[in-house]
């Protein structure tokens, strides 16, 4: 069950100028299904990436990180469902690179302009004959706005296509930004089992794209989880085709701050919906942290209280067992907390101060918040003045019966 999540009508999502997209049936591990997509890049688009941190990274996320570190030109990106193509060796890379070998050929580039992606089972071969058999239908498929058709082609265990588009004016351009992505379990920071594909029309110079690639990320999908397991493929791909006109060659443009921004803005709905679409998710829930004295030390907090199952379960059964939270908050690694100076709050509702419980605090209060779809977790720590956000959501049965049933 998907909390508040909006899909965008047709005429809502806008093409990006310079990208075509086609999506087919592969069979790649079930019939009758979207398995394969290809974005196709005009010439001159400038390609970055973010990667998992998994030392077991999958063996697309290895050929990947090589073609973008070659530094040429990236003419196109496959993208399969059903088979992770992680944890398969030598045979793996094999395959990889015989994907976009395939994807070259048909293109006419060389392999290396090619960005192979993959999600699904782990620790299975993937049946490359039957990916390359469905490149020519992909191709065929291609469209400058099959956005909506990637967003169900890459989707696994989602229950919904994940998709923004806006426009925003810049420099006296209309620049699109539209993109995206899929996740919905083995969420956690340092890239997810997630994928993200974001675009725009604006021309990015490479290394100013490779700075905000990360920064991005940042802010939008390394501040969300939802079961604490980082996966194998987590990739995070931003696209700038300079079709628009705009061109940001520095970060000190005077365009830059606004282009990031709106950038930014698309990057973290996109990874909310994640969270919002989550396997079982009833909940959705900003884990805000703030008076910290370290970024590091508000998300030491924020996602101590976004991991812990006693909290998540909690929530889902919008019970205000709120001392969860504070024993969280007290074992997620700030040696010299002064719990005295904490204070804690749901939405309006404070929680807790002084060490303990706030005596005005009526347990009624905390269970008509907890009740609701959408909240937020607000800590003080009395520290500093550091504040982050984490975006996670609660535990419920249907978590452990869609892992129980993956591989069926």
């Amino acid at each position: 069950m998907a909390v508040n999540l909006h899909i965008p009508q047709a005429a809502d999502i806008f093409p990006v100028e310079g990208i075509e997209i086609g999506v087919a049936e592969a069979g790649i591990r079930k019939a009758n299904r979207r398995d394969l997509t290809v974005f196709r890049l005009a010439p001159g688009t400038t390609v970055a990436g973010v990667f998992t941190l998994n030392r077991f990274r999958a063996a697309p996320v290895q050929i990947c990180e090589a073609h973008l570190a070659a530094g040429g030109p990236i003419s196109a990106l496959v993208i399969n469902t059903g088979n992770a193509n992680a944890g398969t060796g030598q045979s793996g890379l094999d395959a990889a690179n015989a994907t976009c070998a395939a994807l070259g050929d048909l293109l006419g580039v060389p392999p290396a302009q090619i960005l192979p992606f993959s999600t699904g089972v782990i620790l299975e071969p993937l049946p490359v004959d039957r990916l390359t058999a469905g490149l020519p239908r992909a191709i065929a498929a291609f469209g400058p706005n099959n956005w909506m058709e990637a967003a169900h082609g890459i989707m696994t265990t989602d229950t919904l296509p994940k998709v923004v588009s806006r426009r925003v004016e810049i420099g006296g351009r209309t620049v699109t930004f539209t993109g995206v992505s899929k996740g919905a379990g083995m969420i956690r920071p340092n890239m997810a089992t997630m994928l993200g594909f974001l675009g725009t029309d604006a021309g990015i110079a490479q290394p100013v794209l490779a700075r905000l690639a990360r920064d991005l990320a940042n802010v939008s999908f390394n501040r969300i989880t939802v079961d604490g397991d980082t996966s194998t493929n987590d990739s995070f791909i931003v696209m700038a085709t300079g079709k628009s006109g705009l061109q940001i060659d520095s970060e000190s443009d005077a365009n830059y701050a606004v282009l990031r921004d709106a950038f930014a803005d698309a990057a973290r709905e996109l990874a909310q919906k994640i969270v919002r679409d989550a396997e079982g998710a009833t909940k959705f829930m900003t884990i805000q942290v703030e008076e910290a004295g370290t970024t590091e030390e508000a998300l030491k907090v924020a996602y101590a209280v976004a991991h812990s199952p006693l909290v998540k379960t909690a929530f889902f059964a919008s019970d205000p067992n709120l001392g969860r939270i504070l024993a969280a908050i007290g074992y997620a690694g700030i040696d010299d907390l002064d719990v005295n100076g904490l204070r804690l709050w749901l939405d309006d509702v404070l929680v807790a101060c002084d060490g303990g419980r706030n005596p005005d605090y009526q347990e009624v209060d905390g269970q008509r918040v907890m009740k609701q779809a959408e909240i937020l977790v607000r800590i003080a720590l009395g520290r500093g003045t550091v504040a982050d956000t984490v975006y996670t959501c609660d535990f419920s049965h249907e978590y452990v019966t869609i892992n129980a049933d993956y591989r069926s």
